[in-house]
C-alpha cells in the first residue's frame, strides 16, 4: 500500500553534508527558516512568536531497510532497533522537531537549532500540545 504526500515547504539551515548535522535539535542551535510554499503561507494564521510547534519533515538518503543500528553511529554502544533512536536510517525516514518559534513572516518561520539538511522537504507544522 501507498500514500502520496505534499510536501508544503522546505527548510533552511546552515547544514550542506550530513556531517555537518547536529545528531538531535539544538534549542541554542543556529538560526533556521521554516519556508512554506505560497500556496500554504496562509496556512499560518494563527501561530505567534514565541509558542512551541512540532515540525514534520522528510529526510532523504537514507538507509530505510537499517532496523538495528547503534546510537549515534558509534560501533561500540549497544545496539538499539530503530524506533528505539532518532536516527534518520528508518522506514519511512519522518522526521520530527519540537522548537520555538522566533518570528513568522511572508511565509517564514524562524526557529532555531533543526537537524536537518539545507533545503530538505517539510511534511507539516502543528501547534505543540504539550
Amino acid at each position: 500500500m501507498t500514500f502520496d504526500l505534499t510536501f508544503i515547504g522546505h527548510i533552511e539551515t546552515p547544514f550542506q553534508s550530513l556531517g555537518d548535522c547536529p545528531n538531535n535539535v539544538q534549542a541554542d542551535g543556529p538560526r533556521c527558516d521554516i519556508v512554506l510554499g505560497s500556496r500554504f503561507a496562509q496556512g499560518l494564521l494563527g501561530l505567534e512568536t514565541g509558542q512551541t510547534i512540532l515540525v514534520l519533515y522528510w529526510l532523504e538518503g537514507v538507509d530505510r531497510n537499517l532496523l538495528i543500528q547503534h546510537r549515534g553511529g558509534r560501533s561500540d554502544s549497544i545496539p538499539r532497533g530503530v524506533f528505539a533512536l532518532r536516527s534518520p536510517h528508518r522506514p519511512n525516514p519522518i522526521a520530527a522537531a519540537r522548537v520555538q518559534i522566533e518570528a513568522i513572516t511572508d511565509g517564514r518561520v524562524k526557529v532555531r537549532g533543526m537537524d536537518c539538511l539545507n533545503g530538505t522537504r517539510l511534511l507539516d507544522i502543528k501547534p505543540d500540545t504539550k
